[in-house]
């Protein structure tokens, strides 16, 4: 899907589709004010400028290229799939015998910083960056990222008509790729089916968050080390707060309204916070306050939680008999909901090429190994099948292999995608894109620092009044930008 000025861009509404909120009336738009192109000198300023020197990068591969080579740097998130890219380099070199590839490897709040940073100051330590839906539309209009499709072209068997088309539309700015998908997720529900079964209890497939609680309150045993729900506290605008965004967008609630005011204020956001914290400190794993999604996983996969909500991409780790211990024991719904019919996001992990590199042609030519059909064969032959990147690409759901073993989550994980729109999502019409995070130049530093209340709320050091009020504070500065007088 285009880029569309002067509004802020939206996040992957299906070609055509309007974006007022299912079920709500039509009503005359008030003007919005123009989303503003994210300066170097704003991104900068928003406490993204931790140090980008290469001694501190953690470079981790290849030797320096020698006489003849190219060595190009990776910056990646260390998600588990990224690392089984890592392990599988020895095939790409053989490949390409004359590019080298280091890796920076990071934590997720580190890597965006670090790469947000390199990126918008232009200063061109990385040739290739992993992104997201989130910051190809904001960037890719400021120049700060190379269009992709002339390399797309000339790639054999590169198919990008098979990537799933919410996915594709969401990297796509005026007609063109800028980032290509690694891999795609939505969110829902991974549960212990045997617990449920001993407990007598059914999960539906559609469940609401009273229902999840409910379930929670009966299969909580910590005396035994088994917490009723896994749920993300870390703070982090991509690690509480995505989870978190979508129970505040299916109670009702919303970030700003048509007018840009701020509305973390509000009853809707209120009650899905405080259903949020309380059911983490009620029910939640051990530590709920420091956990993001690499530690949920953690406690789902080793069998010390009966439930987790997160991202759809989490069956790689779940299903994986080589980290997993509860194989063959679990089963998959759809996002908990309140008011609407679907809660979810949209959300890819990306490979882009920064417009400042100046080994372009090297740096497709990973790209595109680590985003071609052909690396699905490799990742399910050297790794396993349940290591494959999922989300991405439809055919990936045809390999006979990963359609075995994808059975009891692939209709879910779909189905998730095709429906994560504000109009299946949220019930009121807003004047931004996004589901867990709302694309907006300033939302990284405005998630980051509202991320850190509710996680204050979750560990018990502040309540929820006080962290919604300080939010609410956060939120007006950014709403005066966008025309909110106050």
């Amino acid at each position: 899907m285009g880029h569309r000025r002067p509004h802020p861009p939206r996040e992957a509404h299906p070609p055509g589709a309007s974006t007022r909120a299912a079920g709500s009336t039509p009503k005359a738009s008030p003007p919005r004010s123009p989303l503003t192109r994210p300066s170097r000198r704003s991104l900068l300023g928003a406490g993204l400028t931790a140090g980008i020197g290469a001694a501190g990068l953690g470079l981790a591969g290849c030797a320096p290229a020698s006489a003849g080579r190219e060595s190009i740097v990776v910056a990646i998130v260390s998600n588990p799939q990224m690392q089984d890219a890592i392990s599988l380099i020895d095939h790409f070199t053989a490949q390409h015998p004359d590019i080298d590839v280091r890796f920076v490897s990071l934590p997720e709040n580190e890597a965006r910083a670090k790469i947000t940073a390199s990126v918008a100051s232009g200063g061109g330590e990385f040739d290739v960056v992993m992104i997201s839906n989130y910051e190809t539309p904001l960037w890719a209009p400021n120049g700060w990222l190379t269009d992709l499709e002339p390399y797309i072209a000339r790639t054999d068997g590169y198919a990008p008509e098979d990537f799933v088309p919410t996915i594709r539309d969401a990297l796509t700015v005026d007609g063109s790729m800028y980032s290509v998908p690694f891999y795609g997720e939505s969110a829902f529900l991974v549960y212990r089916q045997d617990l449920f079964e001993q407990a007598g209890l059914e999960m539906p497939q559609r469940p609401s968050w009273d229902q999840l609680r409910e379930f929670a309150s009966a299969l909580h045993d910590p005396d035994n080390g088994m917490a009723g729900i896994a749920l993300r506290g870390l703070a982090g605008w991509g690690e509480n707060l995505a989870p978190m965004s979508t129970v505040i967008n299916t109670y009702g609630g919303c970030w700003f309204d048509m007018d840009w005011a701020p509305r973390l204020d509000s009853e809707e956001v209120h009650e899905a916070v405080s259903m949020y914290v309380d059911t983490l400190r009620s029910y939640g794993q051990p530590g709920a306050a420091t956990s993001g999604f690499g530690e949920c996983l953690t406690q789902f996969s080793q069998g010390n939680a009966a439930m987790w909500f997160d991202a759809s991409s989490m069956v790689s780790g779940v299903e994986n008999p080589s980290s997993s211990t509860v194989v063959g024991k679990t089963a998959y719904a759809l996002g908990p909901t309140e008011r609407t019919e679907y809660a979810g996001w949209l959300y890819s992990w990306a490979l882009a090429i920064p417009e400042t590199s100046q080994k372009k042609d090297a740096a497709w030519e990973f790209i595109a190994w680590m985003t071609h059909p052909d690396y699905f064969d490799l990742v399910g032959n050297e790794v396993s099948w349940e290591a494959l990147p999922p989300g991405s690409r439809l055919s990936t759901y045809e390999i006979p292999e990963y359609a075995e073993l994808s059975q009891n989550y692939a209709e879910p994980t779909l189905d998730s995608m095709e429906n994560a729109t504000q109009e299946n999502a949220m019930t009121v019409e807003v004047p931004y894109d996004g589901l867990q995070n709302v694309v907006i130049p300033e939302f990284q530093d405005l998630g980051t620092r509202v991320g850190q209340q509710f996680s204050a709320a979750i560990a018990g050091s502040k309540t929820v009044d006080e962290a919604l009020a300080q939010s609410q504070t956060f939120a007006s500065s950014v709403a005066r930008t966008y025309g909110w007088e106050g």
